[in-house]
Formats: structure tokens, C-alpha cells, sequence
């Protein structure tokens, strides 16, 4: 593996568990970054299909969206279909006439990289604003030595745990798929990736159950056993199709990387494909199934 993926990981994952632990706004302006780069990124691959969308006006209702679920959480599923309209209204008073394609690539836009993000922060804002001890809702623990015993686990806002397991099973997922399927992978998964194997899907989401499980008994889920299972499968097998996902969207476009922004990793895209499907169902498994048991 080259020096500077190495490096460009390490620095990205820093990044990540810093913003990811102070939370609040901090958290939110961490993720307006990545979409407004994604953003651009996605747009790259659609106009590289002669497609021409309502690009600035997608990027600022998906960081609209963004600060509404971060200000209210509950209305932002309002946004989406308010966004929607404005873009179509938008595109149909341009010299040029929209087509199909203009159309469902803004709305495209606006919902795998705006509306799929806003997840995140909805996710990080689950209990956060009780125990917010930083200016604009952020959060820094008092003490490392408390924090990091399992007793004190449960005083945590929620968001930050399952955020934080969220990623760490996401990360077992990456790098277990990544070095199987390097060094012992043989049967190719999908034609849409041709690197990728099915030797290192399956380690990759068995990874992602591992820290799931043993995130799910740190945290005192219920019957612990079951929902750290069903959490691990859930998010290695929604990073997996992020992943593929991707890779449909570049072949399309006819491109081997969304950019070139991290070095050894490509564009932002090619390093938060895993994270895109990822916290709908997560966060819908923490406010609907962990509830009902």
C-alpha cells in the first residue's frame, strides 16, 4: 500500500473522531464540507454524460438541509421535497430547455449527497444537547480515564456512541475487504468493480458484525447478541453497496476516481462511498428496533 494512502487515511480518520466527538455545529460544518465536495465531484461524472443540472442550486439546498437538521431534526425530511420542487422550478425557467437527465441527475444530487448525509447529523444529535459542554451544542469529555470505562459508557449522548460504532464498523468493514480481497481474493463480486471479490465482501462485512457485536455489548444494547449482529450486517452491507454504487457512477462516467482531492484514496467520494447508505439505516435502527426491545 503506498506511503501517502497510509498517511491521507490516518490524517482523514483523525479528522473524522475529532469531529465525530465534538459534535454539535462542529459535526454539521464537518459534513457541509464533504457534501459541498462531493457535490462537485458528482456533478463532474454528470456532466461528463453531456448532462448539464442545476448544480449550485442542488449545493445550496442540500447545505440548507444540513443546518435544519442540525437547528430541527424533525423537519428536515420536509426539506426534501420542498428542495425537489425548487430545483425542477429552477431548471424550468433556463434559456436552455431541461431534459429527463438535467432533472433526475439535480434531484439525484440533492439525494445521494445531500438528503443521505443529513442523516449523519441527525445521527450525532440523538441525545447531544443534554449534555453539550462547548459553545454551538459541541462536546468534549471532562475526563479520558472516566470516559473510557465501560460503566460510564451509558452517561454518553447516544449520537456520539452510535456514531462512533457506526464508523468504527464501517472502518473494520473497509480495511478487512481491502487486505482479504488484495491477498486471497479470487472470485469477482461484480462486474461493476472488477477488483472487488466476494472473499473480501464477506470478511469485510464479518468485520463490521465483530465490532458491531462487541460495540452492542459495550453499550448495554438489548439482547445484545441479535442486534449487534443485525447492526453489523446492516452497515457492512449498506457500506458495500455505497462502494458499488460509486464504482456504477464512474464507470458511467467513464472515470477511474471521483477526483483527486486525497492522496493514494482519489476524490471524497471515493473515500465516503461506504458512509452514504449507511446512516438512514442506522439511524432508523436506533430510534425504531433498539425501542421496541
Amino acid at each position: 500500500m503506498p506511503w501517502s494512502r497510509i498517511i491521507s487515511g490516518i490524517v482523514a480518520i483523525a479528522l473524522a473522531l475529532i469531529a465525530v466527538l465534538l459534535g454539535g455545529w462542529y459535526f454539521t460544518i464537518a459534513i457541509a464540507v464533504i457534501v459541498f465536495l462531493g457535490h462537485q465531484e458528482y456533478f463532474n461524472l454528470v456532466r461528463a454524460r453531456g448532462i448539464v443540472p442545476a448544480a449550485k442550486t442542488t449545493i445550496f439546498v442540500s447545505q440548507v438541509l444540513l443546518v435544519i437538521s442540525t437547528v430541527d431534526s424533525s423537519l428536515a425530511d420536509a426539506v426534501m421535497p420542498i428542495a425537489g420542487t425548487f430545483i425542477c422550478f429552477y431548471l424550468l425557467f433556463q434559456p436552455k430547455m431541461a431534459t429527463i437527465a438535467d432533472i433526475s441527475a439535480s434531484i439525484m444530487g440533492l439525494f445521494y449527497v445531500g438528503y443521505l448525509a443529513s442523516y449523519w447529523v441527525r445521527l450525532r444529535a440523538l441525545g447531544s444537547a443534554a449534555i453539550s459542554n462547548l459553545p454551538l451544542g459541541g462536546y468534549w469529555p471532562p475526563s479520558w480515564a472516566d470516559i473510557l470505562q465501560q460503566k460510564n459508557f451509558a452517561a454518553l449522548p447516544q449520537g456520539l456512541t452510535v456514531t462512533m460504532l457506526t464508523f468504527l464498523c464501517i472502518w473494520a468493514a473497509d480495511i478487512g475487504a481491502y487486505f482479504i480481497g488484495k491477498f486471497f481474493g479470487k472470485t469477482q463480486l461484480s462486474n461493476i468493480s472488477p477488483k472487488k471479490t466476494v472473499e473480501g465482501a464477506v470478511f469485510g462485512i464479518a468485520g463490521s458484525v465483530a465490532v458491531a457485536l462487541a460495540g452492542a455489548y459495550y453499550l448495554h444494547f438489548p439482547r445484545f447478541i441479535i442486534t449487534g449482529v443485525a447492526l453489523g450486517l446492516l452497515i457492512g452491507i449498506a457500506s458495500l453497496l455505497g462502494d458499488l454504487t460509486e464504482s456504477m457512477l464512474k464507470r458511467d462516467a467513464g472515470v477511474k476516481d471521483s477526483g483527486q482531492l486525497i492522496p493514494g484514496h482519489g476524490g471524497i467520494l471515493d473515500r465516503t462511498d461506504s458512509y452514504i447508505f449507511t446512516a438512514p439505516l442506522v439511524y432508523y435502527f436506533v430510534t425504531l428496533l433498539l425501542p421496541l426491545l
